[in-house]
């Protein structure tokens, strides 16, 4: 069961201020995940899909819809960085 950590932002938009957030389920990909935040805390889902790195157990992934996160200690949405 993967712990979500959200921006301070995104708690205070959809999770009455709470960063974290805990997940139950078995074989959760970041997209199935997504979903289950999404159906708790309506209008989240978008703003996780577009814009945020994800990070699963301190690991910075790119393109990671698919990721197996069902055995994962923490997800971690934060806001990307665009370099120059």
């Amino acid at each position: 069961m993967p712990a979500v950590i959200l921006s301070r932002e995104l708690a205070r938009q959809f999770t009455d201020g709470e960063t974290k957030v805990d997940v139950d389920g078995e074989n959760l990909t970041v997209r199935e995940l997504i979903r289950t935040l999404d159906s708790r805390h309506p209008g989240i889902g978008p703003e996780l899909r577009t814009g945020m790195a994800i990070a699963i157990d301190g690991l910075i992934y790119q393109d990671c819809m698919l990721e197996d996160v069902s055995s994962a200690r923490e997800v971690c949405f934060l806001p990307a960085i665009e370099g120059g």
